[in-house]
């Protein structure tokens, strides 16, 4: 008996090939370029769960770029900053002197391939598929999509090509002959920081900023949303919660039961978060030892 893959004399592959094609859908047209509108993507605990630099340090630290102590006073300093939510010059001041930590003294090509490597190790399986699904549905109506954060840009700029959105905005630290001083070009991307990044982005490419969305989880980011026409709330803490009721933004919450679910330290940060981050660099360390 003849098998069934085994091709009978009067079967003819290219027929059938003809036919597979010609019964096959339409494909679906492209969007037309809406290059007036955009839409804006804060990063941590809105498009991915936690806070991104952590994952990125705890990268850096698990390939010996820097300490266990310097990993543990990272998130330490990281906890305290999200937590008090202020913009004072002493508490700016610390948290760019940490983000400084990672990159002073490197090659940036070397950073960038680090936090490619880092993307697809820890923190691809962090993005909230939810808030993807709502860039993504800006890019089908042929709309550009940033995100916004105060990563540093290459971290950052990883995250929006692994994602396929159009780019990314973050903290910019300075370079010379391709190697980080240890500087910021400015300061962190960080609160009314943002909003001035939009709006200069929006001048850059003739962005219309009342047809544009922007979409956050934190109050901090209120500047940022309401420079835009179309504000979102993502997972939202409780004030930029009620802050959304009060106007009639659209609230979109992707945590199971509105609690969230963190690995390491969360963007919104509290004390267990911040003894989780501590435990973390204690867990490597033994790591290390042994």
């Amino acid at each position: 008996m003849r098998r069934f893959w085994q091709r009978g004399k009067d079967e003819d592959p290219k027929s059938a090939g003809e036919a597979a094609a010609a019964a096959a859908a339409e494909p679906e047209p492209l969007p037309e370029p809406d290059p007036a509108a955009a839409a804006f993507f804060d990063v941590d605990n809105t498009m991915m769960r936690g806070a991104s630099i952590y994952y990125f340090a705890r990268g850096l630290a698990a390939r010996k770029l820097f300490t266990m102590r310097d990993l543990a006073m990272f998130a330490w300093g990281q906890a305290v900053f999200r937590l008090r939510g202020t913009e004072n010059s002493e508490h700016i001041g610390s948290a760019k002197e940490a983000a400084l930590a990672f990159v002073a003294g490197q090659r940036v090509d070397k950073i960038v391939r680090l936090s490619e490597e880092i993307y697809d190790e820890v923190m691809a399986d962090r993005i909230w598929h939810g808030t993807r699904t709502l860039a993504l549905q800006h890019l089908d109506a042929g709309q550009q999509v940033w995100l916004v954060t105060a990563t540093p840009v290459e971290v950052a700029r990883t995250i929006a090509h692994r994602l396929g959105l159009t780019g990314a905005l973050g903290t910019v630290a300075e370079t010379r002959d391709g190697v980080y001083t240890g500087r910021l070009v400015g300061n962190l991307l960080h609160g009314p920081a943002k909003a001035e990044a939009v709006r200069a982005l929006a001048l850059r490419e003739g962005l219309d900023l009342a047809r544009c969305s922007a979409y956050s989880d934190s109050i901090n980011d209120l500047p940022m949303l309401t420079a835009v026409g179309h504000p979102h709330a993502v997972n939202p803490d409780p004030e930029l919660r009620a802050h959304a009721r009060e106007h009639g933004w659209p609230v979109h919450d992707f945590r199971t039961g509105r609690k969230v679910t963190m690995v390491a330290l969360p963007a919104a940060a509290g004390a267990g978060a911040i003894a989780g981050g501590v435990a973390a660099g204690i867990a490597l360390r033994r790591h290390y030892r042994s």
